[in-house]
């Protein structure tokens, strides 16, 4: 798979939606997580990332123009012990859940699909990483309607075992902006993961839509210590 610059894909699309990027770090220490929300309405806009023990969790920024919590106020980022789990809904307290009933990740969402905000039918995208004696490794999901039939839920998982040092993978909710909104299709994208958490943190912020943008979370993870570094960006603040 050819490498794709990430700045260039996000600054080319104002609507991708949802976004998860995870992979290694190009000195090869430290796995990477990138999680960002967009919105077109005012109920999707109001909203910030703050800190929830060890994640984090979408809170309204200005609670009297709250209108439907229902798909948006959820934790996007959970950690059980030495896995982290990411995903654009509620989701994440399933993977979460699963665990304790030693389901895997992909077993885990087998209860779950693709939002029921028809026509869109939003796809759900949930990744997960493990680090445990030095090692690292990482999966991806993205549950979403038959191309825009919801009678069916069509179920991918891309695993990734010894991801090479500064490669990673993105993969968001909307191929781009329209009335359906358009699910996203193929595989997770390859991109490139730098050495500096700021600098991709701030690379990504500034390619997002500026309309469109809400949120960022990034966080690089210490594959020998488990000691992390996060950043979170808020538009609204």
């Amino acid at each position: 798979m050819k490498m794709i610059s990430l700045e260039e894909e996000l600054k080319g699309n104002p609507y991708p939606g949802r976004g998860i990027v995870i992979g290694k770090s190009a000195d090869g220490k430290s796995a990477a997580i990138a999680y960002f929300i967009m919105g077109r309405s005012v109920n999707s806009r109001n909203r910030i990332f703050v800190e929830d023990g060890e994640g984090i969790r979408t809170q309204a920024y200005d609670p009297s123009k709250l209108e439907d919590p229902s798909l948006i106020i959820y934790a996007p980022v959970r950690v059980r012990g030495n896995k982290t789990i990411v995903t654009n809904g509620d989701q994440t307290d399933t993977v979460y859940e699963g665990m304790d009933r030693h389901l895997s990740f992909e077993q885990s969402l087998r209860s779950r699909e693709f939002e029921p905000d028809g026509p869109n039918y939003t796809p759900r995208i949930s990744g997960i990483l493990h680090l445990e004696g030095g090692r690292y490794d990482y999966a991806m999901s993205i549950l979403k309607s038959n191309n825009g039939d919801p009678s069916g839920c069509c179920r991918f998982t891309f695993a990734y075992e010894n991801p090479a040092a500064g490669e990673g993978h993105f993969i968001h909710t909307y191929m781009h902006d329209g009335n359906p909104l358009p699910s996203f299709e193929g595989e997770p994208k390859l991109v490139e993961i730098p050495d500096d958490m700021d600098s991709f943190a701030d690379m990504l912020w500034e390619s997002l839509d500026e309309e469109n943008k809400v949120s960022l979370f990034v966080r690089y993870i210490d594959i020998e210590t488990g000691a992390c570094r996060s950043r979170i960006i808020n538009k609204n603040s």
